[in-house]
């Protein structure tokens, strides 16, 4: 989770939330519990949240930022082009796996999908403008072959990366799909 420079009490909550969703569940975690996990009391919660939706919005926020931060460092390293996706996709999923392994992680999925719907299509938005940023600049210096317009491309990694995390049986079968993934478009894009 992306840390929040200006405030160690709002870090602290978030952190909180994190871990009591993953536990819980959100519909069964409590202000007080974030709060308890928080070290302070409800009220000084809500001085920083109005409501968990509120804090589920502020952690897909920051989700977002930090993945946006990592897949576009990780396409400006240099190496082959299925090396470089690699690294991308790593970025972008990193963390997903432990979330998939909790006992609530599907209900904190879909509690972000279904409470923080925007910032997941303005964050999701963002990653496909990085990866299409990156097959231009690839295309254009002669290294990748696109077979679409690049946004569209784009957009079907992101949508592909993110339906991956519903269909996945677990986090070792969702890591397994995700490798392939990986592997098998970074071979696909590399002109040989």
């Amino acid at each position: 989770m992306a840390e929040i420079k200006d405030d160690t009490r709002q870090q602290a909550i978030l952190t909180s939330a994190f871990q009591a969703f993953a536990t819980y569940g959100f519909r069964k975690t409590s202000m007080d519990d974030i709060a308890r996990g928080a070290g302070m009391s409800r009220p000084a919660v809500y001085l920083h949240f109005k409501n968990k939706e509120a804090i589920v919005s502020k952690l897909t926020e920051l989700y977002y930022v930090e993945k946006s931060e990592a897949v576009a460092k990780a396409l400006k390293t240099p190496g082959s082009i299925p090396d470089v996706f690699a690294r991308a996709v790593q970025a972008q999923t990193e963390g997903i796996a432990a979330i998939l392994a909790s006992p609530h992680g599907l209900e904190v999925l879909d509690s972000t999908k279904s409470l923080a719907s925007d910032i997941l299509s303005q964050g999701e938005a963002d990653l496909a403008g990085l990866y299409a940023e990156w097959l231009l600049r690839e295309e254009k210096a002669g290294r990748v072959r696109l077979t679409a317009e690049a946004g569209e491309m784009a957009k079907t990694i992101t949508a592909a990366l993110k339906g991956l995390k519903v269909s996945a049986g677990g986090a070792e079968e969702y890591e397994n799909l995700v490798t392939q993934f990986s592997k098998l478009i970074g071979a696909a894009l590399e002109v040989r």
